[in-house]
């Protein structure tokens, strides 16, 4: 599923225009993005949640070179699935 796909079906279900449907959307990535970046944790209850960790800094090889370099700290999104989704799909 793509994000088309998304705002049909909410369109769909919400009993809303395509329009108005992709403008729900939107917002409510928005939102995640705007929590996420603020390191806060998305919870969304029956699906999951998403969070950003902080990888270290690490040493790593350059694959064509076999040279060890420093692979720089970052952070990562993760998901975590519910207990309800995961036994849903099980």
């Amino acid at each position: 599923m793509n994000k088309v796909d998304l705002v049909e079906l909410v369109a769909e279900k919400a009993h809303l225009t395509k329009k108005d449907a992709a403008v729900a959307v939107d917002a409510i990535f928005d939102g995640m993005v705007e929590a996420l970046v603020k390191g806060d944790d998305v919870r969304v209850a029956g699906f999951g949640t998403v969070a950003v960790k902080e990888r270290k800094a690490r040493k790593g090889v350059n694959p064509s070179t076999h040279e060890e370099m420093e692979i720089p700290a970052s952070k990562v999104v993760t998901f975590k699935v519910a207990k309800v989704l995961k036994e849903k799909l099980n």
